[in-house]
């Protein structure tokens, strides 16, 4: 039971160290993610469509 009291404790002081980040970050990291999957994946579809064209013409 000391084991895990002393763990509970631990845990607390090692909670209290972290810092959590505001709302204002929180939504740039959105964005940025948002922004760059878009791109990715906008780039990904279009790379698909020339593969797919170009073998279709040479189908």
């Amino acid at each position: 039971m000391e084991k895990l009291i002393n763990y509970v404790n631990h845990a607390k002081i090692e909670l209290s160290k972290v810092i959590f980040p505001t709302k204002m970050q929180v939504r740039q990291a959105f964005f940025a993610v948002f922004l760059v999957v878009t791109v990715v994946s906008l780039f990904l579809a279009l790379i698909d469509v020339i593969m797919s064209a170009s073998l279709s013409a040479l189908i």
